[in-house]
């Protein structure tokens, strides 16, 4: 090799490892970007949620949203990386329809979104976010067996829902909406939650608290 070709080897190699710290704080940035917003979301809780249920709805859409941004699924979850990240709600949707609308048009990275909605548990299929709403409570056991063994993120708001065997469960405390998570029952079916996550919640079943 010339002097002239290692010069201009080692211009491209500086270059290449210049571009990809830029990524990497690029990364930095809009991660810490986006739990900034989930902690301000934490706060953005309507004082009443039983006058302003439609804005309780919003924001938990919002966190939703985000909380797929912190999780893993096992690769043969889907065919390739353009495949649909599925969003489900089961019984009647307490969003009415909003959930829809806040995914509407919104990516991770090559990813697009879509919402399903089933009326009974032993029609789940195909999703990768499952919502749990409160009126679902009594059934809970049977909608956790139907999906067992599959890598579903289940997230729900009845009250004790992680302790009961869902993987995130909105809380609300001093009129603010906040989040449990289980990470022993993610972590069953093969999920990965990133610490980052783990860091915002209320408390954490199987792993360290959050603040």
């Amino acid at each position: 090799m010339s002097f002239h070709e290692k010069v201009r080897g080692g211009r491209r190699g500086r270059s290449d490892r210049t571009q990809g710290r830029r990524r990497a704080r690029g990364v930095c940035r809009l991660g810490a970007a986006i739990l900034a917003a989930l902690a301000a979301l934490s706060g953005a809780c309507p004082a009443s949620t039983e006058t302003n249920p439609t804005g309780e709805y919003q924001v938990k859409a919002a966190f939703l949203y985000h909380f797929a941004q912190f999780v893993e699924w096992p690769e043969e979850t889907f065919k390739d990386a353009g495949s649909l990240l599925t969003y489900c709600t089961i019984g009647e949707d307490p969003f009415q329809g909003y959930l829809d609308v806040a995914l509407n048009g919104k990516t991770i990275g090559a990813r697009s979104f879509r919402v399903l909605h089933f009326r009974q548990s032993r029609e789940i299929q195909g999703c990768q976010v499952l919502f749990i709403g409160a009126g679902e409570k009594k059934f809970l056991d049977a909608i956790l067996t139907s999906i067992k063994g599959n890598s579903i993120l289940t997230v729900g708001e009845s009250e004790h829902f992680v302790q009961d065997g869902g993987m995130i469960g909105f809380c609300l405390e001093e009129n603010k909406i906040r989040f449990e998570i289980n990470l022993e029952t993610a972590q069953r079916a093969k999920l990965r939650i990133s610490s980052r996550l783990l860091a915002l919640a209320k408390s954490v079943i199987g792993g360290q608290r959050g603040n």
